[in-house]
């Protein structure tokens, strides 16, 4: 642009022009902007209420049990919260809850993954809906169903698998049995059932349906044109897939785990109807006995005096604290890794 001065022409950002300044934009927000930008921050306002009320009412519900357990709450294997002080606590319940959550984690994140590949990368296209559909219909089963599966059919074609994990890997101390010989013929076979293992396996299948949705979202979403380059380089489909669909969908992947995990954490019914109550820490995978926070709260809420319903509320908050630091640790590993950050192409 240039400008006249006394009979001279003169260009901005010349000694005799005026400076370059950059001109100011002003954004003009209409109503509907508005409006959905007041909803979207009341809505996570609400949410982060929500959250606290929740953990403050378990808190002040859980005062009176902490108070007389203290420390030893965290430490303490029974639960006979009527007794007094060192005699009710979750050592046992919450190294249940994780076990079986990582055992289903275990058999969720693989079959999550090849399923989400499928669909989205070699199913053909006149199935895919119904593939999808299939798959979001399993995550709306109610989890008694699920659990009514792993009791009556699961548990006795898995009794099979267990023994011989326990015969071949029974070296390792989690897949080893107490007070019986795998290879023995005679060993009765109800050692290996409403055990952990077993626990994990019916909730990796409620599990499997939300991790797989999640990644199949993000695997769909991989650029074209990455997808074109790795196969003008010659990639095979796996190739492909390995070099641009994985990285990609990395932070997908792990926020679909995480969800699974945390959901995991907190199943209930289906763990009460599979596993056999005890209160000691098992830390033994395939043997019978285990127990979770919420089968804990589930079985002991009906019966449960004055003193016993505060117990469990503790427990409930132990529990909440615990999804609470999953997800927060997920967040910062997704940060990390956000979907799309790196490809090999």
């Amino acid at each position: 642009m240039r400008t006249l001065n006394r009979g001279r022409t003169v260009v901005p950002g010349t000694p005799d022009g005026p400076a370059d300044a950059p001109t100011p934009i002003r954004q003009r927000r209409g109503p509907s902007d508005l409006v959905f930008r007041g909803v979207a921050s009341g809505g996570g306002l609400v949410v982060l209420v929500v959250m606290l009320l929740v953990g403050g009412f378990l808190l002040v519900q859980a005062q009176r049990a902490l108070d007389v357990a203290g420390w030893s709450f965290l430490t303490e294997q029974a639960w006979e919260p009527d007794v007094g002080a060192g005699h009710f606590g979750i050592a046992a319940v919450l190294t249940g809850t994780v076990l079986i959550a990582l055992v289903a984690i275990a058999f969720a994140v693989p079959l999550a993954t090849g399923t989400a590949l499928y669909i989205s990368e070699y199913a053909p296209r006149r199935i895919r809906q119904t593939l999808i559909s299939l798959v979001d219909l399993m995550a709306a089963v109610p989890s008694v169903v699920y659990g009514l599966w792993g009791a009556f059919l699961l548990t006795g074609n898995v009794v099979g698998l267990a023994r011989w994990i326990s015969t071949y890997f029974g070296w390792i101390p989690i897949f080893a049995v107490d007070g019986v010989d795998p290879r023995d013929p005679l060993a009765p076979q109800s050692v290996y059932t409403a055990s952990t293992f077993i626990a994990g396996m019916v909730v990796a299948m409620m599990v499997t349906p939300v991790a797989c949705s999640i990644m199949r979202e993000v695997f769909s979403q991989a650029p074209a044109g990455e997808r074109e380059g790795a196969f003008a380089l010659g990639a095979t489909k796996w190739g492909m897939i390995r070099s641009v669909v994985l990285p990609f969908g990395r932070g997908g992947m792990i926020g679909g785990t995480m969800l699974g995990l945390g959901r995991a954490l907190g199943e209930t019914i289906a763990v009460v109807m599979i596993i056999s109550p005890v209160f000691q820490i098992q830390p033994h995978l395939l043997q019978v006995g285990g127990n979770s926070v919420s089968a804990l709260i589930a079985l002991r809420y009906g019966d449960a005096t004055e003193m016993g319903i505060s117990a469990l509320f503790a427990a409930g908050l132990a529990l909440f604290t615990m999804t609470l630091i999953v997800n927060f640790f997920a967040s910062i590993i997704i940060a990390r890794s956000r979907s799309g950050a790196a490809s090999e192409v």
